[in-house]
């Protein structure tokens, strides 16, 4: 387990950096900022309704390129925090949205994972088939589980995007009050009920999906669950590896995972980067997770000189 100091540092460094790029490179703005996050010990965080300025924009883009830009991911998709400089959706919505928006997604087809594996694989890096919070109707979910980024056709690719987070995701339901309807003590276990997910009984289908996926069975007990600290890799994979028809294949998609590389959840021992190696370790072909750091991203911007103002303000304002 990493010790809590190295956490800190790595944010308490950013939220400096984030001051000090206001500070140097935007001191108008600070009138669009939260008077209740001005503290420089914590992140810069703009007021709701200036939200969209956490999007690098190009100094010189026309009407059209803003509004295409911002229309990846509207308002009413932003998370919680979308307008905190710590927002992985806005950082994604950066590079992501802005490499669409001026027809450069196909340069990341030369984009190697960690492993030294073509990230992207198969899967076309067109403009026409890319979008960000895209929704997966096919697995029973209440609310339908949304894909930071993805490549839709005949290959597909979905992307999960961290930044300062701690852990890639959590089963949420573990963290219930005991006695609500789904409230899972993060064991898959019958203990009583009908089935050792609570989740079934409502339509979900994540446990249909995971045998076939995975080497984990849905017969027997598993203490503890491997959704409880692997949920949001898992349910993008099962979103990936279920096709159109509602069939499984383990060839036809992916998922990538990206990280940043000073963070220590991310680092060996770290909770991200265990979730990420027990998740892939368990699936019956392992290629359907990859990893890549925002870093290695960025470095191939830079060495084929695409977009320079993007990683210019990536820099400054993420040490990216």
């Amino acid at each position: 387990m990493l010790n809590n100091s190295f956490k800190f540092k790595f944010k308490s460094d950013l939220h400096q950096r984030y001051w000090s790029y206001l500070h140097t490179f935007h001191p108008d703005w600070t009138c669009l900022l939260d008077p209740k996050h001005l503290s420089e010990k914590g992140p810069s965080v703009f007021l709701p309704r200036f939200a969209d300025f956490n999007v690098i924009t190009n100094p010189g883009a026309v009407l059209h390129e803003k509004v295409g830009l911002l229309s990846y991911i509207p308002t009413n998709e932003h998370h919680k925090w979308f307008r905190s400089m710590n927002s992985s959706q806005a950082l994604a919505q950066s590079v992501f949205g802005n490499l669409a928006i001026h027809g450069f997604l196909e340069a990341l087809s030369d984009l190697l994972d960690d492993d030294g594996g073509v990230l992207f694989g198969r899967a076309k890096l067109y403009p026409e088939n890319f979008c960000m919070e895209y929704k997966v109707k096919l697995l029973g979910e209440p609310r339908p589980t949304s894909l930071d980024g993805y490549f839709f056709g005949e290959y597909r690719v979905a992307m999960e995007c961290k930044f300062t987070e701690y852990e890639v995701g959590y089963c949420s339901h573990a963290h219930l009050k005991i006695g609500h309807p789904t409230w899972c003590d993060g064991q898959y276990t019958l203990k009583g009920r009908i089935h050792r997910c609570p989740l079934p009984a409502y339509g979900v289908k994540y446990w249909q999906y995971v045998p076939e996926l995975f080497e984990w069975k849905n017969d027997e007990d598993l203490s503890p669950c491997p959704l409880y600290r692997n949920y949001q890799l898992v349910r993008n994979l099962i979103a990936i590896g279920v096709q159109p028809d509602g069939s499984v294949s383990l060839d036809n998609g992916h998922a990538v995972l990206i990280y940043d590389q000073r963070n220590p959840a991310f680092q060996e021992h770290g909770k991200g980067y265990q979730a990420y190696q027990e998740t892939r370790s368990a699936l019956k072909n392992p290629v359907m997770l990859r990893k890549v750091s925002w870093q290695s991203i960025t470095e191939l911007l830079r060495r084929n000189a695409i977009l320079p103002w993007l990683t210019d303000e990536l820099e400054k304002k993420y040490g990216l």
